[in-house]
C-alpha cells in the first residue's frame, strides 16, 4: 500500500533538507495522529500542494500531531496540458461530488459557474461559504488520490467571466459539453501542452445564448457520447477522456 499523503506547511517543507524533522500540526496533524493513528517508524508523504513531495518517517506522535524525518524530496513538474473544468452549480450535493471525482482524476482548476439554468443560486454570503466547501472537498480528495498538486478553486464566476476565461485560453482548446452536438469529444484533437477548458452545464442544460457566447469566444461544442450524462458526472468523464487522449495518463 502506498504511504498516506498529508499537506504540510508549505514554507517549512520547502526549507527542509533530507534528515530534517518536520512537525505536522493543525487539522492535518490531528488526522494523521488520531484518525490514521500513525506511529513512530511508519512512512508518510508530506506535500506542499505545488508539486513538492517529501517522503518521511514518523519520529514522534504528539498530542495533536506528529513529527517526521525527511527521507527524500521530489519536485513533480506541473501536469500538461492543464485541465480546467467550469462546473455549473447543481442542486443538492451533486456539484461537491463532481469536485471530489474531478480532483481524483487529476483536474487542475475547478470553476464554480452560476449558469442561467442553475437551480441553485449563490448570493455573495452563500458563495463564500460554498467555495470554501468546494476547496475543502478538493483538498480531501487530493489526499485520498495521493496527488502532489492541490486543485485551484477560484471564486464564483458569471457567464461573462467564463467567456473571458475561454478567450484567454492560449495554446489549448475550450470545449462546451452539449448533448445536441454531433461532434464527439473522443474525436477532438487534444493538445499535449497549454490549457484545456471544459464547460459543464447545470441540470437544465446550457441555454442557446450561453452556447452562442462561448462559441463566439472560441469554444467548440462537443458531446460526450450517445447518452445524456448528469452534470455531476460529465466533468469527470470528459476530464478522463482528455487525460487519456493528451497523454497525461500515459
Amino acid at each position: 500500500m502506498t504511504a498516506p499523503l498529508f499537506f504540510a506547511d508549505a514554507s517549512a517543507l520547502r526549507g527542509a533538507s533530507i534528515g530534517d524533522v518536520i512537525e505536522l500540526g493543525g487539522a492535518e496533524g490531528r488526522h494523521a495522529a488520531t484518525v490514521r493513528r500513525l506511529t513512530a517508524g511508519e512512512k508518510l508523504d508530506l506535500a506542499d500542494g505545488e508539486g513538492l513531495v517529501c517522503s518521511a518517517e514518523v519520529t514522534a506522535v504528539l498530542a495533536h500531531g506528529l513529527q517526521a524525518r525527511v527521507l527524500s524530496r521530489t519536485q513533480f513538474p506541473s501536469p500538461q496540458p492543464r485541465v480546467t473544468v467550469v462546473q455549473a452549480l447543481a442542486k443538492g450535493d451533486r456539484d461537491e461530488r463532481a469536485v471530489e471525482t474531478m480532483t481524483e482524476v487529476g483536474v487542475d482548476v475547478i470553476v464554480p459557474w452560476q449558469a442561467a439554468r442553475s437551480i441553485v443560486q449563490w448570493d455573495s454570503a452563500r458563495a463564500q461559504k460554498a467555495v470554501t466547501r468546494w476547496r475543502t472537498t478538493a483538498r480531501e480528495a487530493a489526499k485520498q488520490a495521493r496527488r502532489p498538486w492541490l486543485v485551484d478553486v477560484p471564486p464564483l464566476e458569471t457567464t461573462t467571466d467564463v467567456v473571458a476565461r475561454i478567450e484567454a485560453t492560449v495554446g489549448g482548446v475550450a470545449v462546451v459539453l452539449h448533448e445536441e452536438s454531433d461532434r464527439p469529444l473522443a474525436g477532438l484533437t487534444i493538445p499535449k501542452t497549454g490549457e484545456v477548458v471544459l464547460v459543464v452545464g447545470p441540470e437544465g442544460g446550457i441555454t442557446p445564448d450561453e452556447v452562442a457566447e462561448f462559441e463566439a469566444a472560441g469554444a467548440v461544442v462537443c458531446r460526450l457520447g450517445p447518452t445524456v450524462v448528469r452534470t455531476s458526472t460529465a466533468g469527470t468523464v470528459a476530464a478522463a477522456m482528455v487525460m487519456a487522449n493528451s497523454g497525461r495518463w500515459g
